[in-house]
């Protein structure tokens, strides 16, 4: 009796598992399975520039910024690469519907960062310039993913004859925002302009500045400063003017409950870039 139960349940076993294996058999055999499969091997990345764009800065995300390089450069090769062919193209000056050049290109780099997401962003910063006959155009961005990680890419066209070509790039300062003004240059040999931004700081915001020159065959940094306490900058014809404070002599006078001095220095271009000419105490 025993033999005969035992029989009957390996038989029961053994007839379970070849249901098993059949229905395992056409469950991965199955076509909607099979496409399911195919899907998700023939899935690919974003092709378009905004969508690669996106890919890459939502990486930036919890990235220190000393990190950051491999990331950055490739979001800078796609932008400047893409700005590159399309200013190839276009005629400099406004379009047929009045629209400004560097309005243009600045709504072509906006294109390109339209699909971040905060606290990822890419912001345009543009100008255009008329020098020497021809038309130069910066074309810069901020690329930030954090309120304090972010990068500076400044790079210049120059317009002539109808044709465009990218004639230097530069990294401005990091962990700033990003600006222009045009002091200025001693003579007509060369076009120059003034990138400045503001770093959040301990108590007080950091003012950096860098002069760029352009003399017609190479982009180059003139003169820089970086991280002036509470620094704030003026461009009046051939000067720059920077009011400031020291940082060790605004800590002494906050603990004797006093106003320290306010710095004032003036710069006034020359040939090498610019030269400091003054640099006195104002009122607080």
């Amino acid at each position: 009796m025993s033999s005969s139960i035992q029989d009957l349940s390996r038989r029961t076993f053994l007839a379970g598992l070849s249901s098993f294996s059949a229905a395992s058999t056409f469950l991965l055999s199955s076509p909607a399975l099979a496409l399911g499969k195919n899907k998700k091997a023939t899935s690919q990345p974003s092709t378009d520039l905004p969508g690669q764009v996106e890919t890459l800065g939502r990486q930036l995300l919890g990235t220190p910024l000393d990190e950051s390089e491999p990331l950055t450069s490739q979001i800078q090769k796609l932008v400047m690469d893409n700005l590159e062919a399309w200013m190839a193209n276009q005629p400099p000056g406004a379009s047929p519907e009045g629209t400004p050049f560097d309005v243009r290109v600045r709504r072509q780099m906006e294109s390109a960062f339209s699909k971040l997401h905060y606290p990822v962003f890419g912001q345009p910063k543009v100008f255009s310039q008329s020098w020497n006959g021809g038309i130069l155009t910066g074309a810069g961005y901020t690329l930030g993913w954090s309120d304090y990680d972010r990068v500076n890419v400044i790079a210049l066209f120059e317009s002539r004859e109808g044709k465009t070509r990218m004639v230097g790039t530069d990294h401005f300062v990091p962990y700033t925002d990003l600006h222009y003004a045009f002091p200025s240059a001693p003579d007509g040999t060369s076009f120059r302009f003034l990138a400045y931004g503001i770093r959040l700081g301990k108590s007080q915001p950091r003012l950096s500045a860098v002069l760029y020159g352009y003399d017609g065959r190479s982009l180059k940094s003139l003169w820089e400063m970086r991280d002036v306490y509470d620094g704030k900058l003026e461009v009046e014809k051939d000067s720059v003017v920077i009011r400031y404070l020291k940082e060790d002599e605004y800590i002494r006078e906050l603990i004797y409950n006093r106003k320290p001095p306010r710095h004032l220095a003036i710069y006034k271009s020359s040939p090498e870039g610019l030269k400091l000419e003054s640099d006195t105490e104002i009122p607080f």
